[in-house]
């Protein structure tokens, strides 16, 4: 059930506005790279990985950006992970996002999923929360005309990208965010300024940025990413969290007069399980085989019938050897079509026995 939203809640400040109609296409197009950090705790223990990656894509047959993020490891040997995948306009709006998070305890298991859609003149967010084994679903619906300035998660990314190829971040900047529980709020983006970081052999000098969630409802939360000079991702840390991630290996760094060169994206290994567009097309790929497998019987019951004797023969008998047996019980049903396969059985059932020993 849809849940009615306040049209007088908080709106993007002009500087903001101001902000996204001033990104060009060439710093949007010098954005298309893949980042892959290290997850590792305070005492330096690799806990995970996080891997971002933003190319061109289409939606609907309009050109776009593919945005996908993903992390996943262990905190105190607790499985953990979160993972989007987005389709985000050339102006910055989300058109599709699927957000999954989980924590994998052992008594308790949090599963939140959600899928954010632009509807005609609404933007619709359905949200799917499973602790344990409780269930809980929820539909949050907003006019579009009210999420001028709104920043996704994904969206977020790309902005990140641009103000660290900048190297500057206008103050009073105010965009529209949802906090954890899809509740419309601020977030505000604040410049840190520069520091030196150790990444892999070679000391670099990284553009810090401060993002904040400010939830109303709940606890405002606040990140601190670093990035080289390109955009590339050098660290980032959830203020109050225990993990950080960090990047190992100081990758080439991206200049401007190779804008118009294919991005070159790392090979990382795919968590099916985590994409929610993979997990979804299987459960549709496994409903259709079962329903199609469902038709087959219902048309033909003598299978079961079939099934059933040949099963109910075969633990009576107890044979040593069940392909000769199978092919002895199974060979006089196709006598009729060959009558020479009756003669052959045990010779036919032999050769299976000696390949299936083989393999």
């Amino acid at each position: 059930m849809a849940e009615p939203n306040d049209n007088e809640g908080p709106k993007a400040s002009t500087e903001a506005i101001q902000f996204l109609t001033s990104i060009l296409a060439e710093e949007l197009q010098l954005s298309l790279f893949a980042d892959s950090l290290v997850t590792v705790s305070d005492t330096g223990r690799e806990l995970g990985e996080f891997t971002i990656t933003i190319q061109q894509g289409y939606y609907h047959d309009e050109e776009c950006f593919l945005i996908h993020a993903n992390s996943h490891g262990s905190i105190d040997d607790i499985p953990c992970g979160t993972s989007i995948t987005a389709y985000v306009s050339k102006k910055l709006e989300t058109l599709e996002q699927h957000h999954h998070e989980y924590v994998k305890l052992k008594d308790h298991p949090l599963d939140r999923k959600s899928y954010m859609v632009k509807q005609d003149d609404q933007l619709v967010v359905n949200k799917i929360i499973t602790e344990g084994e409780k269930v809980m679903r929820h539909v949050f619906t907003f006019p579009w005309n009210s999420m001028e300035g709104f920043v996704s998660e994904a969206s977020n990314l790309l902005i990140l990208r641009v103000l660290a190829k900048r190297q500057t971040v206008p103050t009073d900047m105010l965009f529209l965010a949802f906090d954890p529980e899809t509740h419309l709020c601020s977030s505000s983006y604040r410049e840190l300024g520069t520091r030196n970081q150790m990444i892999g052999n070679n000391m670099v000098e990284v553009f810090g940025i401060e993002r904040t969630i400010n939830s109303e409802q709940d606890i405002s939360s606040t990140w601190h990413c670093f990035f080289l000079s390109d955009g590339h991702l050098a660290s980032r840390v959830q203020v109050g969290s225990p993990v950080t991630m960090k990047l190992l290996v100081l990758p080439s760094l991206i200049q401007k007069d190779e804008e118009n060169d294919k991005p070159a994206f790392e090979k990382k290994p795919l968590v099916w399980e985590e994409d929610v567009q993979l997990y979804s097309r299987f459960l549709d790929r496994k409903e259709e085989l079962k329903a199609s497998h469902a038709v087959y019987l219902r048309h033909h019951p003598e299978l079961k019938a079939l099934m059933a004797d040949f099963l109910q023969f075969l633990l009576l008998r107890k044979p040593a050897d069940i392909f000769i047996f199978a092919a002895d019980y199974f060979a006089p049903f196709s006598s009729q079509k060959y009558p020479e396969l009756s003669d052959k059985s045990s010779r036919i059932a032999s050769t299976v026995t000696e390949n299936a020993q083989e393999l």
